[in-house]
């Protein structure tokens, strides 16, 4: 007998990494159920803010619902405030709506990205029912166990148990933390079959948002 499963997982793998005054945000755009490839360009990157922009990997029904539902707080937020949402408040508004519906949790692993009130680079990381930490880099989804070895070896956060705290931002320069996802991205593919298409990569900085894109193996 057929069981209803309400959830189905889409694949594709969100990366970001923050720097001093930057935050690099990127996702493929494969949009696939077990061997079958239903989009080669869906995005799986919203921009929630100015400053703020969040990747999503899982069940893109409860995503864009997610999705959704913060384009909607954050509106309401801002015509009672009468400014934009910061970075860090988004993230403890996207824990607390995930939390909210914990019993029956949205599907979908995230990462937000952005600049926080003084100008760093900022990253979230959660999972699926609002536990988040903000860590200097991190990386949500199918080929996520692919990549966070080669992001721990190059961008080597410290711990958090180090006193006085550490800054968790990375070293690298803004080019080189582009070129360190483009190359995580390139070799996940080889391995990971829900990963794949075409790279989208965000870029936040003091000037603003830029995207760019670059082509990841097709099959």
């Amino acid at each position: 007998m057929a069981r209803f499963d309400p959830y189905e997982n889409n694949g594709g793998t969100c990366v970001a990494v923050a720097g001093a005054d930057y935050c690099v945000v990127a996702a493929d755009t494969r949009l696939s159920v077990g061997y079958s490839i239903l989009s080669r360009d869906h995005s799986k990157i919203a921009q929630l803010a100015d400053k703020c922009v969040l990747a999503s990997s899982g069940f893109q029904g409860d995503i864009k619902a997610l999705q959704k539902n913060l384009a909607a707080k954050e509106l309401i937020y801002e015509h009672n405030h009468n400014k934009k949402m910061s970075c860090p408040a988004m993230a403890q508004l996207l824990s607390n709506t995930l939390y909210y519906k914990r019993f029956f949790p949205y599907y979908a692993f995230n990462v937000l990205g952005g600049l926080d009130s003084e100008g760093k680079g900022c990253v979230f990381t959660y999972d699926a029912v609002g536990s988040y930490e903000r860590t200097g880099y991190s990386a949500q989804g199918t080929g996520s166990t692919l990549m966070m070895p080669v992001l721990d070896n190059q961008l080597k956060s410290p711990s958090p148990l180090l006193l006085p705290a550490r800054d968790a931002v990375t070293p690298l320069s803004e080019s080189e933390a582009v070129d360190l996802v483009k190359d995580v991205f390139a070799s996940a593919t080889e391995r990971d079959i829900y990963t794949g298409d075409r790279l989208e990569i965000v870029v936040i900085n003091s000037s603003g948002t830029h995207r760019e894109y670059i082509e990841l193996r097709k099959d």
